[in-house]
């Protein structure tokens, strides 16, 4: 009997080492700290187990190098060849304009220079790339592998702000949102379930495996 449903697992990479707590964004060179190795580990043992009835046709990721490492751990204990990953742009973390700066301290602080105005309107955001920009790129990614696998299973491997800009799309017909109220966990597994041939979804369903690591 053929599937009824296509799902795509939309995961978020694991911590990041970053001593000096600057917002790394999309700059290069920012990997996954030990714990953070673990916490992806963790998560793709978590799916190895689900693997009998949920291995996924194809593997994804943001191309930024902490979402490649939770990528390769995941396929690691999964038994999928890391060299048949893909990346895709539109899965990358969302653009902002404090790249590069220590929030909390020093220049970057949000208090100085003017940087407050950057905070005035947290629902845009306006320090940076849109909630409805965000969301529309990782639906345009979503849709489209829903239509390429049909009656399968897809993970991807993304960032914090895609996934719930995309959640929330889904949930409330709008992206915007508190972003103090995400519920999108470091490596976590959130499921996007949808019917077979459209793109009405069935359930969405969320998993935190890398709990107990952090």
């Amino acid at each position: 009997m053929a599937a009824q449903h296509t799902t795509v697992h939309l995961v978020r990479h694991g911590e990041v080492f970053n001593p000096d707590r600057v917002l790394y964004e999309r700059i290069p060179g920012f990997h996954l700290s030990e714990r953070g190795f673990r916490m992806a580990h963790a998560t793709g043992q978590f799916l190895a187990r689900h693997a009998e009835t949920a291995r996924p046709a194809a593997v994804f990721s943001s191309p930024l190098d902490r979402t490649l490492d939770t990528a390769g751990a995941i396929c690691e204990e999964m038994g999928w060849d890391v060299n048949s990953l893909i990346t895709d742009p539109r899965l990358i973390e969302a653009r902002n304009e404090f790249r590069g700066k220590r929030i909390g301290h020093g220049e970057g602080a949000l208090w100085k220079h003017g940087n407050w105005k950057l905070v005035l309107n947290l629902w845009r955001p306006s320090w940076g790339e849109s909630y409805k920009e965000i969301a529309a790129r990782v639906q345009d990614f979503v849709y489209e592998k829903v239509d390429e696998y049909p009656g399968q299973h897809v993970l991807a491997v993304s960032h914090e702000s895609p996934i719930w800009s995309f959640r929330h799309l889904l949930e409330t017909g709008h992206p915007e949102h508190n972003m103090l109220l995400r519920k999108t966990a470091l490596a976590s597994v959130t499921s996007f379930t949808f019917e077979v041939g459209t793109h009405d979804f069935v359930s969405i369903q969320y998993a935190d495996p890398a709990a107990d690591v952090l």
